[in-house]
């Protein structure tokens, strides 16, 4: 499979696997930002919801971010192969 079709504008590709793992870095720190507040909050009910929701937020950033950095290695170590193996 040629990847250097499927990725043929590689400027937009990987400004966009970059926009994108600012977006989930972003909803990473409020969800941290949420967790802290969560515990200066009075009403245990309010607590167990914020907290919750909040470690919701963290888990879901993580994952995308684990995910476009992992995606975007794979793709840089299959484009310097295809490079090594046609020089």
């Amino acid at each position: 499979m040629d990847f250097k079709k499927i990725y043929y504008q590689p400027i937009v590709w990987w400004s966009c696997q970059v926009g994108l793992i600012l977006i989930a870095g972003f909803f990473l720190v409020f969800g941290i930002q949420l967790c802290i507040q969560a515990y200066s909050l009075d009403d245990p009910y309010f607590f167990i919801l914020t907290f919750f929701s909040s470690n919701l937020i963290i888990l879901v950033s993580v994952v995308i971010l684990i995910g476009l950095v992992l995606n975007m290695i794979s793709v840089y170590r299959i484009l310097n192969k295809d490079e090594k193996n046609n020089t």
